[in-house]
């Protein structure tokens, strides 16, 4: 299996501390890139796209951020996606058990998933290998 771009979009310093930690472990990604908050990633995928770099297979995506929440983000990512090469993953990572919030997230066709926090090394191995 070709080892894939990973990226984690959330406010949660110690979150992104513990996810990479568990992304290296598994031994699943050959890059990890972690974003604090939907504006950042969504300019980081409009660098990625002019430099003509390589996209994220999987975004692990928070829903409650300050500055640009998730659900802005997906919605700007939709905006970009006639400009990707390839279909970008995403799953939804929250501590929100809201039962909107996951309904919600059923109405986009690249949110693959809804993840309870925190993710664990199974989640990753699962997401890793759904091709």
């Amino acid at each position: 299996m070709t080892k894939k771009i990973i990226w984690v979009i959330d406010d949660d310093a110690i979150y992104q501390i513990i996810v990479n930690k568990i992304i290296q472990r598994s031994e699943m990604f050959s890059a990890v890139s972690s974003f604090k908050n939907g504006r950042i990633a969504i300019d980081a995928l409009q660098e990625t796209l002019d430099k003509d770099t390589a996209l994220p297979d999987i975004i692990l995506l928070d829903i409650n951020m300050p500055i640009m929440d998730g659900w802005e983000f997906m919605e700007e990512m939709a905006l970009m996606k006639s400009k990707f090469n390839k279909q970008i993953t995403v799953y939804i990572v929250s501590s929100s058990i809201s039962i909107e919030d996951k309904n919600r997230s059923k109405t986009y066709a690249d949110i693959l998933g809804y993840l309870s926090k925190p993710v664990t090394i199974n989640d990753l191995v699962l997401i890793a290998s759904n091709d």
